[in-house]
């Protein structure tokens, strides 16, 4: 018995360093993909505002527009949201405001806080966002082979490394 068990021992041992290469691996992959995503979903943005002809705003002002959406937000709940970075939301913001796709009202109880809504140009460019995501949705499983199944498992994982990384922030860890 003596034998089997240090046997085991050994072979538990041999493929610990395998599991952990493997499962940094993963991880490794795992962090480019979110960061390919991301830059992909930008390009498929920007290729249709192009087709559309339409050069007035980027990808990233296309989505800040599309996540405002019928909300009255702050430029700190968008950050707060994770979508972006601070300076990246009121860098975009101003820019939108300036060419006329977002209203800004200075709060009348925080005079420092401005809240922001789509204006209906503004409006206009989230459709073309909204529009685009829904003809995705039509392909998404019969030519992308993505099925709702495998998005619930891939939100759930998602999900639990936000709240990961978020714990990691929060309790220093």
């Amino acid at each position: 018995m003596g034998l089997a068990m240090n046997v085991a021992l050994k072979i538990g041992a041999e493929e610990s360093p395998v599991e952990e290469k493997d499962l940094k691996s993963s991880y490794i992959g795992s962090l480019k993909l979110i960061e390919q995503l991301h830059r992909l979903l930008l390009d498929v943005i920007k290729d249709e505002f192009e087709r559309l002809g339409r050069t007035d705003v980027n990808s990233i002002q296309a989505l800040l527009l599309y996540n405002i959406g019928d909300d009255e937000v702050t430029a700190g709940e968008l950050t707060g949201r994770g979508y972006y970075l601070g300076s990246n939301v009121s860098y975009n913001l101003k820019k939108l405001v300036q060419a006329g796709f977002v209203n800004h009202q200075r709060s009348t109880t925080d005079r420092r806080s401005v809240r922001v809504s789509l204006t209906e140009k503004g409006r206009e460019v989230s459709d073309v966002v909204n529009r685009l995501f829904e003809r995705q949705l039509g392909s998404l499983e019969q030519v992308g082979g993505v099925a709702h199944d495998d998005l619930e498992r891939l939100n759930k994982s998602m999900f639990r490394l936000q709240r990961f990384w978020s714990d990691q922030i929060r309790y220093q860890l």
